[in-house]
């Protein structure tokens, strides 16, 4: 029997991604064999997949891949900011995301039944994961667009992924604008764009600020201060209206037309976004992990 030492379980624990009890427990099972070991936590892993997969996955990452006129967006959540963290959860988020755009796969149960490169179905890949991780992982979103023109990945330190297509203009251009949309997410791309009900909310609200003596001046003066104030709102929540980040001199809409573009389709994904999170207590956490 190998002695079982601090090395050999945090060797493992590097090998499997599993945790630091679940990795001494397989070495005592299999007498430090760490192959078996290895082997031994996958069995065990897969065992206990379907329990996992109940447990809230709030976490992860998103990665983007992009080639021949098309670009993906594929959401895969963990349980943990910890384990998002990790190089192997990264390659599997990647390798999904090139599978996402080399199979044409339209939505996210047709990237699930898609064939993995190492073998089975991406939703048998995912439980592999879960097995060797330790925590609930999901694929759990991705979105497609294509386009003939210019078409631009950006990616935001894995949390926000954003796809911009656009019809003239350049690539360059294109993803100047994704990184824009990934840092003020505007609600729409154009002021037609704007729903009816919001602007007249907002006109209700226009009016409702206004003084007396505001509301005492001609009705074409009156309408002048409230169109005002109406067009600097759409233009806060319109993508063409916003002060361009990398120049805010300028706005989206005047970079666009510098160059002769239009934006064609806009898409953004944040990690976790419409997921209820539970917080709990770490000494808890830590408790609740020990009787795993």
């Amino acid at each position: 029997m190998t002695a079982i030492t601090a090395k050999l379980v945090s060797e493992l624990r590097e090998r499997s991604g599993a945790g630091m009890m679940d990795c001494k427990k397989a070495l005592v099972e299999n007498s430090g064999d760490i192959e078996a070991a290895v082997e031994y936590l996958r069995k065990t892993g897969l065992a206990k997949a379907d329990k996992k997969a109940s447990r809230v996955a709030a976490e992860g990452l998103i990665a983007a891949a992009s080639a021949n006129g098309q670009a993906v967006l594929v959401e895969i959540n963990s349980e943990t900011d910890f384990v998002s963290k990790a190089p192997n959860f990264k390659e599997f988020t990647d390798s999904v995301a090139n599978v996402a755009l080399t199979s044409g796969a339209a939505d996210v149960d047709a990237l699930k039944a898609t064939a993995y490169p190492a073998g089975g179905t991406v939703e048998e890949a995912t439980k592999t994961q879960i097995a060797t991780i330790g925590e609930n992982i999901q694929v759990r979103r991705m979105v497609r667009i294509a386009n003939d023109g210019p078409l631009a990945t950006y990616l935001h330190g894995g949390r926000i992924g954003v796809i911009v297509a656009l019809k003239g203009g350049s690539e360059e251009l294109a993803k100047g604008i994704a990184m824009h949309v990934a840092a003020m997410n505007p609600p729409h791309i154009k002021p037609e764009d704007v729903p009816a009900e919001f602007l007249a909310k907002e006109k209700d609200i226009a009016l409702s600020q206004m003084t007396d003596k505001d509301k005492a001046k001609p009705a074409e003066i009156l309408e002048k201060i409230i169109s005002g104030k109406i067009n600097k709102i759409v233009s806060e929540v319109t993508l063409v209206g916003q002060p361009y980040v990398l120049d805010t001199n300028v706005t989206v809409g005047d970079a666009l037309k510098k160059e002769g573009a239009d934006v064609v389709a806009v898409a953004r994904l944040v990690v976790g976004e419409g997921i209820e999170k539970v917080r709990e207590d770490y000494l808890a956490e830590v408790a609740k992990a020990m009787q795993v």
